[in-house]
């Protein structure tokens, strides 16, 4: 097959599925919008890539993303997905894979697909109608409250004309149903995190020495710190740390990483950090005692920090502040491989790190089973077994 795998924000794993498919002879374009700011994969070619993958990218003209300038955003959505479609024509796809895309980019991208007979396979990361009124909301609760339904309108029409559906979790399926949109053609696929380019590395390693972290208890955050996400919780568990000799180290870029350096500007357990090179990161986590992840209460089931499945490789006890109802709560309890807390609730989140503070062994313990888990879920055979059969079935 011809595949396009178009990930708008640039994972790794979907890098990691595009050369899963290009392994088994396929020929495959990766495309994902070099503008978006957020942690990386390996989007670029690799000396022992296989035959018959190439990367490309989009870009969205004027600067970052406008995520809360309305007008702007639609202006650099349309842009990029000209841009994405001239790529497609040049390619020349059967079928087209994509998730975490704009809805006006996945609106253009689908039409695209339908006038030229390409399958389409929309990846459904998050469910987009309600993630605008979450944003939205932010900034105004009028504009908010208007967007959703506006945007709903389109997402269940892109999704009903689907060829096909991945969702990430079985939790999006009685919403379907509800929209109206064909079973038969959904195949619920969980994210996964690349195991075999996050090697376990010693707690001691160049980048801990580096960042004067050899001799400090770490609480680590690493990834996107944006209005799903409360910093506020971060900065408290930093007001613990700085009082149990530890130390909160954020690794993220944006709105709530500028936050925490307003409130935690005189805080001297905070420690703040960019985005670090995709291949710094297995020795970046290795350098946590614990990993902590974030995910708000309006979040709901319809979102899943991938940071989670990420740090399950890492060999470390995860410590969350998610949702139960979420999947992300459930990987971490199926894997026995770190505490749950509920989101909102800094006091439990603070109890939750004395624990683990306090207990070594515990820790040793939950990070073996947090890279058992991995090492059994994220079966990149199998995973590319079950995309091949779904992109296949979207051509027919």
């Amino acid at each position: 097959m011809r595949l396009v795998v178009h990930d708008y924000v640039g994972h790794p794993f979907q890098a990691q599925l595009a050369r899963g498919l290009a392994g088994r002879g396929h020929r495959v374009l990766h495309i994902h919008c070099s503008s978006f700011v957020t942690g990386k994969g390996r989007v670029e070619p690799v000396p022992d890539d296989p035959p018959g993958l190439e990367f490309a990218v989009v870009t969205l003209g004027d600067g970052e993303f406008a995520k809360y300038d309305v007008p702007r955003r639609v202006a650099q959505e349309v842009r990029s997905g000209r841009d994405l479609i001239d790529h497609l024509a040049d390619f020349g796809p059967e079928v087209v894979l994509s998730g975490n895309a704009p809805l006006l980019v996945q609106a253009l991208l689908a039409s695209w697909c339908r006038r030229n007979g390409v399958g389409f396979v929309f990846w459904l990361q998050d469910v987009i109608s309600a993630a605008a009124r979450r944003v939205l909301g932010r900034r105004s609760r009028l504009v908010g409250a208007a967007a959703e339904p506006t945007a709903g309108v389109l997402e269940r029409r892109l999704l009903r004309r689907s060829d096909a559906i991945v969702v990430i979790s079985e939790d999006f399926l009685p919403l379907l149903r509800g929209w109206r949109v064909d079973q038969a053609r959904v195949a619920v696929i969980e994210n996964w995190a690349p195991l075999d380019e996050l090697p376990t590395l010693p707690r001691d390693n160049d980048w801990s020495r580096e960042q004067g972290l050899g001799d400090r208890f770490v609480f680590l955050y690493s990834g996107t710190l944006g209005f799903k996400h409360d910093p506020n919780l971060l900065l408290e568990l930093a007001r613990w740390a700085r009082d149990n000799e530890s130390v909160v180290v954020v690794v993220s870029e944006g709105p709530g990483s500028d936050w925490l350096a307003k409130q935690g500007s005189t805080e001297p357990a905070l420690r703040l950090l960019p985005y670090q090179p995709y291949k710094r990161l297995p020795a970046v986590l290795a350098s946590a005692d614990v990993l902590v992840a974030l995910l708000d209460a309006e979040a709901g089931a319809f979102s899943a920090p991938s940071k989670v499945l990420t740090y399950l490789c890492a060999g470390r006890p995860l410590l969350v502040s998610v949702p139960h109802d979420n999947v992300a709560a459930r990987v971490v309890e199926r894997s026995a491989g770190g505490l749950v807390v509920r989101p909102k609730d800094p006091e439990a989140l603070v109890a939750a790190a004395a624990t683990l503070r306090a207990e070594a062994g515990m820790r040793a313990d939950l990070g073996r089973r947090a890279r058992a888990y991995a090492e059994a879920a994220f079966d990149l055979e199998a995973i590319t077994d079950r995309f091949e059969q779904v992109l296949e079935r979207a051509m027919l």
